[in-house]
């Protein structure tokens, strides 16, 4: 079985999972899928993507805040547009600290944020619970392929490869 394959599976599960755990908690469960998109579209794999994509994510949660928050306090509607290009400005520029350097994480987190009306409350555990199921469900799918194949074929690829 290939790693895509066995991963495919694994977040087929775990998605319609995540649905009912959304459902329950009364979370985002959109919110979410981009949680998890974060993580399997940053450039670090395990624990580093994981830190990577939640902090990227709560970064872009923030700099959606400003610009809702300052839109608001300054009532003129081209400062909103000035706001908007100086604050993408600055996503974009903490990208050179380490910890912030994905920069579609740190969007993402903002589009969420903006998608749900300045919700921040329930943005943020809905973008960090997506990200640790998007974890889970790479981690298991290659865990799974692990399982499932004789250990002298097991070279672990890039799955998008396979």
């Amino acid at each position: 079985m290939s790693v895509l394959i066995a991963i495919a599976i694994t977040t087929g599960i775990l998605s319609g999972v995540w649905g009912w755990v959304a459902t329950t908690l009364g979370l985002l469960s959109w919110a979410g899928f981009l949680g998890c998109t974060t993580y399997f579209a940053s450039p670090k794999d395990g624990v580093k993507g994981l830190a990577l994509s939640m902090a990227t994510n709560l970064s872009g949660v923030f700099w959606a805040m400003v610009i809702i928050k300052f839109s608001d306090m300054i009532n003129l509607e081209i400062m909103g547009y000035v706001i908007t290009a100086v604050v993408a400005f600055v996503m974009c520029a903490q990208a050179k600290l380490n910890w912030l350097s994905f920069i579609p994480g740190t969007f993402i987190g903002s589009c969420a944020t903006f998608a749900a009306n300045g919700d921040w409350a329930l943005v943020i555990p809905s973008l960090l619970v997506g990200v640790l199921f998007g974890y889970c469900m790479k981690s298991s799918g290659i865990w799974l392929r692990e399982k499932l194949t004789p250990s002298d074929t097991l070279p672990v690829t890039n799955p998008a490869a396979e």
